[in-house]
């Protein structure tokens, strides 16, 4: 384990760092973080509620934290590195919670791989359907980086022409699904939330009005509240 808390696993090359919390028994629970921040973004009441029920990890996506800065950022190796990191760990099927670019690998990774996906969650999620207008990639700021910048070059390119299967397999996915949306706050199209929903055999919706495309952060205890609620359904 490092100084900050994090522990490595090793897969296909690529060292993806992680933090571990919670029970040693239950439904893993893995949670993928936005673009720009890690695994430390989920630090809070979240991992405390699902803490006592299950083995919680945040992972540091590539590019991000302190996993390794590859240069190579197709959402196809995220989802590789997803699968990479579950197979190092034992992991056989786990709960996915993503936020916004997180819940993107977590859908594409459902789509690819829906026996291993018990249930899915997916804050702010983005539709991956052709921009028009499309996306301009924004300037790197100055000075050193938290993440290589270079993620977000390739990730607006691929959001502004995605792979129309990622839209079309949306129907593939089997686990149950809950999109979490921030309401009029949101810089996102919350009707596209409604529309995959629709698209997913097994999915619902939750507004959070006022939270805006940070829920969890936002309000955590109403993100918390929702997840818990979702996770413990029958």
């Amino acid at each position: 384990m490092s100084e900050n808390g994090t522990r490595t696993v090793v897969t296909d090359g690529v060292a993806l760092a992680y933090r571990a919390w919670g029970a040693e028994t239950g439904v893993p629970v893995v949670l993928l973080h936005c673009l720009g921040e890690d695994g430390e973004d989920w630090r809070g009441p979240l991992v405390s509620a699902l803490g006592g029920e299950h083995p919680v990890y945040a992972l540091d996506l590539r590019g991000h934290g302190g996993s390794d800065r590859t240069g190579c950022y197709a959402m196809a190796d995220f989802v590789a590195d997803l699968r990479g990191f579950l197979d190092a760990l034992g992991i056989g099927r786990a709960i996915l919670v993503g936020h916004s670019f997180g819940s993107v690998v977590a859908y594409l990774f459902a789509q690819e791989h829906p026996k291993r996906v018990d249930r899915l969650v997916l804050e702010e999620t983005g539709a991956m359907r052709p921009l028009d207008p499309p996306q301009e990639v924004p300037e790197a700021p100055r000075g050193a980086q938290l993440f290589d910048w270079e993620v977000t070059v390739q990730w607006v390119a691929q959001r502004n022409e995605p792979d129309p299967g990622w839209w079309e397999r949306l129907a593939s996915i089997t686990a149950p699904t809950l999109l979490v949306g921030g309401g009029d706050r949101s810089h996102l199209p919350q009707e596209d939330l409604r529309e995959m929903a629709e698209r997913i055999p097994d999915a619902r919706v939750v507004t959070i009005e006022g939270a805006g495309h940070l829920v969890h952060e936002a309000r955590p205890m109403e993100f918390t509240r929702a997840v818990l609620d979702f996770l413990t359904e029958t």
